[in-house]
């Protein structure tokens, strides 16, 4: 089966400012893609490369099969792109304003109808629907741009820098957003947080001054997370039995002898594994000293491609 988006050897000049040099990625469906970089690293140009705002200086993209510059309006029919600042009509209702985007798409009477309730429905907005954009927080204004991208049903979403200006519990709800619509369509999205991308993403894409590095391979939706663990004892044998048999921990490695105790790196699957994780260690008697969120094996690649965190 062809992915739904295919990249290849893409390049964008700006007058005598290489943005994107050579670039070569494919997206499959079902699958959430994140484009990850410091700012600057051509990740919002690829993307509006692949929505049709721009054209490629060489090289091809192809979204649904269909090529972005040579079959150009069937190839934005297979898109639904969140900009990194979207221009909402702030004076409409929600429920109006997804009516008119959903109608220059060419929906119209029952089916327009439908879409735009159905879109309510899966993004949340059923109790906003009817207030004026203007009245609404960050967060929700966020899922109507996210809304009026879904309308007809595109095999491709693209999301721009989607958590910026929120706060956590709305990154939370983003992230949780982004992965139930996984279900039914390929994602892009770009963020410059590496941790966003951790974990939303199955593969991350990570970028440099234009450049693809490489194309890293995360958990399952990118929500493992590993624990530095310190504790007080020295029997290798229990604590690694105690932690296997806690639900969500993937895996456990012991680091190195401290006074009094040791260290273990943990792999969870997610915080509530990591909760159980310590409860378990704590309850067997081991002594808890510390608990920290170690470095990840995507923010180890990151700093280590980029050169980011070497002294300079």
């Amino acid at each position: 089966m062809s992915p739904i988006l295919a990249a290849d050897h893409l390049t964008k000049w700006y007058g005598a400012r290489l943005a994107v040099d050579d670039v070569s990625f494919a997206v499959e469906r079902g699958e959430v893609m994140g484009l990850l970089g410091p700012n600057g690293s051509g990740k919002s140009t690829i993307l509006r490369v692949l929505a049709g705002y721009l054209h490629p200086s060489s090289g091809t993209a192809r979204v649904g099969g269909f090529d972005v510059v040579d079959q150009g309006l069937e190839a934005r029919r297979q898109v639904g792109y969140v900009p990194e600042d979207v221009p909402l009509y702030t004076n409409m209702r929600v429920s109006e304003f997804l009516a008119f985007m959903g109608s220059l798409r060419g929906l119209e009477g029952a089916a327009l109808a439908a879409s735009v309730d159905s879109v309510c429905e899966r993004i949340s907005l059923g109790a906003v629907r009817d207030l004026l954009i203007s009245k609404l927080s960050r967060g929700y204004r966020q899922r109507v741009a996210i809304a009026q991208a879904l309308l007809s049903s595109p095999p491709l979403l693209i999301l721009d820098e989607p958590t910026n200006g929120l706060d956590p519990r709305q990154i939370i709800e983003l992230r949780e957003l982004i992965r139930s619509l996984a279900s039914t369509c390929a994602i892009v999205v770009t963020s410059h947080v590496l941790a966003e991308i951790e974990r939303v993403a199955h593969r991350v894409a990570i970028l440099l001054n234009g450049r693809l590095l490489t194309v890293h391979t995360l958990g399952e939706g990118g929500t493992e997370r590993q624990l530095r663990v310190r504790i007080r004892t020295t029997d290798h044998q229990a604590v690694d039995a105690c932690l296997r048999a806690v639900a969500g921990v993937s895996a456990m490695q012991f680091e190195c002898d401290q006074p009094g105790g040791g260290t273990w790196r943990v792999s969870v699957a997610d915080a509530q594994a990591g909760e159980r994780t310590v409860a378990a260690l704590a309850g067997a008697g081991f002594g808890v000293q510390e608990v920290t969120l170690a470095a990840s094996d995507l923010e180890s690649l990151f700093l280590r491609l980029t050169g980011e965190g070497r002294p300079q």
